[in-house]
């Protein structure tokens, strides 16, 4: 039988994971909202799991435990600029 033990690196990297699962139920739930301050509270929670998701990210990064990649200018300017076009597109 397999005995699994909880460490800081699978306790860090679950709540990274929760984070991220947070994030994105909120990003589903506040397009349903109708109501403006429901909408509000929820956008500020979905802001401070956000936060919260960059600081266990760095800590992770800090530790050695997420090996991020720094992604090349030029793939970002190209990203920025497909974004930019398409939000013109849409008139916002």
């Amino acid at each position: 039988m397999e005995k699994h033990v909880m460490n800081d690196q699978y306790g860090i990297e679950d709540l990274l994971e929760q984070e991220k699962y947070l994030i994105h139920a909120y990003g589903t739930f506040i397009p349903e909202a109708t109501e403006p301050k429901l909408r509000c509270v929820l956008t500020e929670n979905m802001n401070d799991c956000a936060t919260d998701q960059y600081r266990v990210f760095t800590t992770m990064q800090q530790k050695g435990w997420y090996a991020g990649q720094n992604a090349d200018t030029s793939v970002l300017n190209t990203a920025k600029q497909k974004f930019s076009q398409m939000k013109t597109e849409l008139g916002v």
